[in-house]
């Protein structure tokens, strides 16, 4: 949206006088109120008085926040560019009725204008008076408008592209969430307690041997006893 367009929705809404806030809020966002103020270089209350005119027109957003030093609320302000859009539209609607209407005479009739641009007349009016200028007297000479007529065409092709342009919504600021500060009471005795607990021990796991087995039973192998050497032993005694 161009500031042209911007400056005559605020003018003609809330008043000429909250143009220079307008200008200064143009691109920016959440700006105090003492800020526009020093900027601005006007006494604080007259700003306040011409932004509640713009926020009674919807023209404008604010918030609030608490200073921590002073202790009072602080208002923020943003301007509300979709409520420029949608009133700009109904702005530019009529001016462009006007123009079209304009640019019709234009092409239709012709002008008649003295050397010293004193009045401009069309074709019956200048018959009524002879050719001659009302004003000063002089001899009415045909207006050349091919340049005016280039100038609305002109104006016309710009604020059709006005009114088909379409702004985006704007998203809300989604503020922080404030992470709690911990205690040092409540740390002290986490502290406390971690000491008091002993560490636990890690038990060793016991590695076995794995025992052998008979491949085809699948059974562990049991120690077998040589019969020859016990039968030796009883011949041993016997003798």
């Amino acid at each position: 949206m161009s500031v042209k367009i911007i400056e005559d929705v605020a003018s003609r809404v809330a008043g000429e006088d909250v143009i220079s806030l307008v200008k200064t809020l143009r691109n920016r966002r959440d700006v105090s109120e003492f800020t526009l103020a020093n900027e601005t270089r006007t006494e604080i209350n007259l700003v306040r008085n011409r932004l509640y005119r713009l926020y009674n027109a919807n023209l404008v957003t604010s918030i609030k926040k608490k200073d921590k030093k002073k202790g009072w609320y602080i208002y923020y302000w943003t301007l509300n560019l979709p409520r420029f859009q949608y009133l700009a539209k109904d702005l530019i609607s009529n001016r462009l009725s006007q123009l079209k209407e304009r640019l019709e005479r234009e092409k239709s009739s012709s002008f008649f204008m003295c050397q010293q641009r004193c009045i401009r007349l069309n074709f019956e009016q200048a018959t009524d008076f002879e050719f001659k200028c009302p004003e000063c007297g002089e001899l009415l000479h045909q207006d050349d408008n091919a340049k005016k007529i280039k100038e609305i065409e002109k104006e016309i092709k710009t604020l059709e592209k006005e009114f088909k342009r379409k702004l985006p919504v704007m998203k809300p600021i989604k503020e922080k969430p404030v992470r709690k500060k911990k205690s040092k009471k409540k740390a002290k005795k986490k502290a406390k307690k971690a000491k008091k607990k002993p560490a636990k021990k890690k038990a060793k796991k016991s590695k076995k041997k794995p025992q052998k087995t008979n491949a085809k039973l699948k059974k562990p192998l049991k120690k077998t006893v040589k019969k020859k050497s016990i039968k030796n032993k009883s011949k041993k005694k016997k003798k």
